[in-house]
């Protein structure tokens, strides 16, 4: 697109903002069709020339000179009516990476475009599993929506849809939010959020507790410098293999994290209130630690963690793995890939896992006393957004399970959007 018909589709998008016109630009004469708008977008300072006070409006517009006006029209949004504010909000979406690479950041441009942000993901999802006697083809459909409050304060939620594409049952699915909170920021120092909030715990894919649900309560985070952080929150963790014991027992954690530049640390403190009490998780008091360590474009991982109170001996639990690669949604062939072993007691593990393997359920489900499995990930960008994932959990022995182990897997196709 020829620089000047740019300038003019931008100059309607700010009709009504006010600005004096004088003529900048030694190339531009009033008998130019597009005199007025090169002269309003110059005051207004949305467009620039070159040093040598030249427009040069026959000249190809670049994506990069684009997403600078784009980005300082973000800057007056307060002065456009409801229609220029929505094509605003289109030109910054298709502009975002070029205005990301100009130094704007995510965060900061979605607070300019509107208060509202929408973004979400998609997922088709095919499951051979170990445990459950069928194997699972399915979908999820997620709406991420985030208001912004003011400059500290946001609320974000997130819709979530899981349709079953195999056994075809309800075909109105529940749409259900299962995530709900309130973030506040204290300058740089603190962050405090309430409501249904997201946490993980497990190095590898949250492997320990990683459900979507999160946790119902409080939580807040401490930023000591760059480099160091502590988390603090007390609820309830809302989803378990359980079926009683664990989503209706109140729990304080704790996390610590640091960036020791060779590596990275990680402490974690989960406990349960109540007494204890048989089949049920009251008084559980877990203690983690876990350690990653960058060697290039590769990474070795392990993490430890035992139960304080639990009487049975079956204790602890810890992983031991190597990755290789970083998954970048925007540059397709790339990809990540890591694997590891799991040892798995069942005094630590009080479900709801984040991996879409299922070996952990013969602890839930199958009355075994330890699980171990190799856990293989691996992730690949096939297009702008759209990955692929898979896992594989593979040698599976369940102690003492009332069923035969064996290996599970699963493979699905991500949009991004």
């Amino acid at each position: 697109m020829k620089k000047v018909l740019a300038i003019a589709a931008v100059a309607a998008l700010t009709a009504g903002v006010s600005a004096y016109a004088a003529n900048p630009f030694s190339d531009v004469t009033p008998n130019d069709w597009a005199y007025q708008a090169v002269e309003d977008l110059s005051e207004q300072g949305v467009v620039e020339g070159y040093p040598d006070g030249t427009f040069k409006g026959e000249r190809n517009i670049t994506r990069y000179e684009m997403a600078q006006i784009i980005a300082r029209m973000l800057a007056k949004e307060d002065q456009l009516n409801a229609e220029q504010r929505a094509t605003l909000d289109k030109l910054a979406g298709e502009y975002a990476d070029e205005l990301a690479n100009l130094g704007v950041r995510v965060s900061n441009l979605e607070k300019k475009v509107g208060n509202i942000y929408w973004s979400g993901d998609a997922r088709m999802r095919y499951q051979d599993k170990a445990v459950d006697a069928a194997d699972g083809w399915n979908g999820r459909m997620r709406i991420n929506v985030k208001g912004q409050v003011n400059d500290s304060t946001y609320v974000q939620g997130r819709l979530t849809s899981n349709m079953d594409f195999k056994t075809n049952g309800d075909k109105d699915n529940d749409v259900v939010f299962d995530q709900l909170f309130a973030n506040h920021d204290f300058g740089k120092a603190a962050t405090v959020r309430l409501g249904r909030i997201p946490v993980a715990f497990g190095d590898q894919g949250g492997w320990l507790y990683g459900d979507s649900y999160g946790v119902d309560g409080a939580e807040a985070a401490f930023h000591l410098g760059e480099k160091v952080d502590v988390t603090a929150g007390y609820g309830r963790f809302n989803t378990s293999d359980y079926d009683e014991g664990v989503e209706d027992q109140d729990a304080f954690y704790a996390r610590g994290a640091a960036d020791l530049n060779v590596a990275k640390l990680g402490v974690d403190y989960i406990k349960f209130t109540g007494d204890k009490e048989a089949d049920t998780a009251a008084g559980y008091e877990l203690m983690g630690a876990n350690l990653t360590i960058p060697v290039q474009d590769f990474r070795v991982f392990g993490e430890y963690w035992k139960n304080t109170t639990y009487d049975n001996g079956n204790d602890t639990a810890w992983n031991a793995g190597i990755g290789y690669g970083k998954l970048n949604l925007k540059k397709p062939g790339s990809f990540a890939i890591d694997v590891a072993y799991n040892d798995v007691d069942e005094g630590v593990y009080f479900g709801g896992t984040g991996l879409q393997t299922d070996a952990l359920k013969y602890l839930t489900k199958h009355e075994a006393t330890n699980v171990t499995f190799w856990n293989a990930m691996a992730d690949v960008t096939l297009q702008k957004n759209v990955f692929l994932h898979g896992e594989y959990a593979f040698d599976v022995s369940a102690d003492d399970a009332d069923i035969n182990d064996k290996d599970a897997w699963t493979v699905s196709l991500n949009y991004k959007f």
